[in-house]
């Protein structure tokens, strides 16, 4: 075995990255479906490690000292763009999508729990291919995985998390588009009248008349450091009590208070772009690590069964999508393209929705109010309900910790 130290780590997750950004450039089909440049290079590392292993029976190992304050980082710059007064912008709309979006988390993790449990598998199966990674995406997988593996001793569950979460991206991608044109056949569409494209919405014209530069970016720097800091000691506080949250759950909720607590006292504007491209870079260096440490020899008696967990939850989005967002959201052509949308970022990511509504708006017309309510619940509220949800869960007496 050949080990990696912290900079040689550092310095393959950025080739990693380079490399995802080759192949979604030059592979259509990754292209198409957007999968994201850290997991088009890293699965391919991940795979020729495993090649190499099989084959020459040698293998790499990495230190990934830096992977959880690149997963904390990103969680708390979720916190820090999200601005609370951009409810009132969505209005009733926005918070009907919310409970919706909360039915299809109890959804996914009850399907997911109950077909583990009938093929034999451990429950934290169920839920790593239920809210955890599809609702949730490649970001909080990996952060639930690390709890899985070390709080209730499931050894590959990083290794699930990751699997489970690129399937279900490319899932996402696949059945949107099908799903909102089965809802539009027989309502009326705007059409893409010329007037139309010149209505911006709030997620395709966002705010940019501030430019970055190095004190920025100081500044930037120190409220992720402030929210990690501040996030790790009540995380530590929470621990071993009831009401006890992963870190970064925590970390993501001083993001949120520290963002709009200095925005009401109108002492500091969170500069948003900036906190974006902190949350990008921390966001691909994590899953860059987590996808290219990924020991995939280990999911190998996992595979058939995830992959039949996984099909169901699809069919079970789809349905979901068609019966419950499409209906409850007014069924009218917002309901469809917010239902392609929740296709998207249901079974894989916000980018992925955005992707699907995209695709079905640029053939039948523009849907202002779904581009407002996806990127906000999908880039931000998803995360805070949908870990209040597998806490949820957890509390459940069929996942006894290692302590217990």
């Amino acid at each position: 075995m050949y080990h990696l130290d912290v900079y040689g780590t550092l310095v393959a997750a950025t080739l990693v990255l380079l490399l995802g950004r080759k192949l979604v450039k030059s592979v259509s089909f990754l292209e198409k479906y957007t999968i994201p440049e850290p997991v088009a290079g890293g699965l391919l590392v991940a795979f020729s490690l495993l090649v190499i292993k099989q084959v020459f029976d040698w293998s790499l190992s990495f230190d990934l000292s830096l992977q959880e304050p690149m997963m904390l980082a990103f969680f708390a710059t979720i916190g820090l763009n999200a601005n609370l007064a951009s409810l009132k912008a969505g209005g009733k709309a926005l918070m009907i999508f919310i409970f919706v979006v909360v039915g299809l988390l109890l959804v996914q993790n009850t399907v997911g729990i109950a077909l583990a449990t009938f093929l034999g598998l451990d429950p934290l199966m169920g839920l790593l291919a239920g809210s955890i990674t599809l609702s949730g995406g490649h970001g909080t997988g990996a952060a639930w995985g690390k709890i899985f593996t070390d709080e209730y001793g499931f050894k590959s569950a990083t290794e699930v998390a990751m699997a489970c979460a690129t399937f279900g991206l490319v899932l996402g991608g696949l059945i949107g588009g099908p799903v909102a044109r089965f809802l539009i056949r027989n309502i009326p569409t705007p059409g893409t009248a010329d007037e139309d494209k010149d209505v911006p919405s709030a997620f395709e014209k966002p705010q940019s008349n501030r430019m970055i530069n190095s004190m920025v970016l100081i500044e930037t720097i120190a409220l992720i450091a402030i929210c990690l800091l501040a996030g790790s000691y009540i995380a530590g506080l929470l621990a071993g009590t009831a009401f006890a949250l992963p870190k970064f759950v925590c970390v993501l909720f001083v993001g949120v208070i520290l963002s709009n607590g200095l925005s009401v006292l109108g002492f500091y504007r969170v500069f948003d772009r900036a906190v974006s491209v902190m949350g990008n870079v921390s966001l691909s260096l994590f899953l860059a690590m987590a996808l290219m440490s990924l020991k995939l020899w280990e999911l190998a008696s996992l595979a058939i069964p995830m992959l039949v967990i996984l099909g169901v939850q699809a069919c079970v989005m789809a349905g979901y999508a068609i019966f419950v967002t499409f209906r409850v959201m007014g069924k009218n052509y917002d309901a469809a393209i917010l239902a392609a949308g929740h296709c998207g970022f249901g079974l894989g990511a916000t980018p992925t929705a955005i992707a699907n509504m995209q695709a079905v708006t640029d053939k039948f017309g523009p849907s202002h109010l779904a581009f407002l309510v996806v990127p906000m619940v999908g880039a931000f509220f998803i995360d805070i309900v949908n870990a209040l949800v597998i806490k949820f869960y957890l509390w459940l007496p069929i996942f006894p910790t290692i302590a217990g």
